[in-house]
């Protein structure tokens, strides 16, 4: 029986959210998850566990079918490779910095300095466009340590929180690149495989509805039901429940997370009561 192959990165801030996102889709490991390689014993899918700046070149050679890593490494090698899916975590930013004393004059800066980073790609392409004359050195780990010891005269490395940053005395002036997971598969792949893969798309894109959704249900007046509706939509529209003490309803609702944050709110001033917000688990659409 033919297996599809997925490369994921074996270390590092992927690795975890790579193995929960499997997990979520219902697919189990007869001998763990913390190897080399492994084979689900209820999914036709093997998982190999791999440096993220490798399974780019993994996947184009067809040694892996698939790999879930960050795009700013899938631009970096810019290998012959399909991004399929955006997973919606691990999100960050590839981003200039210079010395926190310094003043920053926007990209012109750069012009006639150093910069070191691990994409050197990426920010070339980057001083291309912007038609900027710079020297880029190339450097693996510990990048924001650059301009402490006098290699170059600002950084181009990923970004998070930027607490790293200001511990090295730096500071972020550009984002030249927003990043988040993403599944990027090979552009020769069997049919049966290709089956597999549609199979595997379909569990990851409920789990990720899923997880970018809240179920919620409140109790409200049925003179305010009509404004609570324009407020807070459903997938197609809220279920509307009676309850016992007359002239109240329930109203329950599928909504993004960060659409409830917003409207909060307004629902208390419509006249929402009660109000829960409950995790979806999967979400199917």
């Amino acid at each position: 029986m033919e297996r599809l192959k997925i490369a994921v990165q074996k270390s590092g801030r992927l690795s975890e959210n790579s193995k929960k996102l499997l997990e979520e889709c219902g697919i189990k490991f007869s001998n763990g998850i913390s190897v080399l390689k492994t084979t689900a014993n209820n999914f036709p899918v093997e998982v190999l566990f791999l440096r993220d700046d490798d399974i780019p070149q993994y996947v184009e050679q067809q040694v892996a079918d698939i790999g879930i890593l960050g795009e700013n490494m899938v631009y970096e090698k810019a290998k012959d490779v399909e991004v399929l899916e955006k997973l919606g975590f691990a999100s960050c930013r590839l981003s200039l910095a210079i010395p926190k004393e310094d003043t920053y004059t926007g990209p012109a800066y750069f012009r006639n300095k150093k910069v070191a980073t691990s994409y050197p790609r990426i920010l070339g392409e980057y001083f291309l466009r912007n038609d900027i004359s710079a020297e880029i050195e190339e450097i693996s780990g510990s990048v924001e340590i650059a301009p402490g010891i006098g290699l170059a005269a600002g950084i181009c490395d990923i970004v998070s929180s930027g607490s790293t940053l200001l511990t090295n005395g730096l500071k972020e002036v550009e984002t030249i690149l927003k990043s988040q997971a993403v599944i990027i598969s090979s552009r020769n792949m069997s049919d049966d495989k290709k089956e597999i893969l549609t199979r595997l798309l379909f569990r990851i894109r409920a789990v990720k509805n899923a997880n970018e959704n809240k179920y919620i249900l409140l109790n409200a007046p049925e003179s305010a039901v009509t404004e609570i509706c324009r407020i807070l939509p459903g997938m197609k529209s809220p279920t509307i429940v009676p309850l016992v003490e007359k002239g109240w309803c329930s109203l329950h609702s599928v909504v993004k997370e960060d659409e409830f944050w917003e409207r909060i709110q307004q629902l208390k001033d419509a006249g929402a009561e009660g109000i829960l917000v409950i995790p979806i688990e999967k979400m199917i659409l």
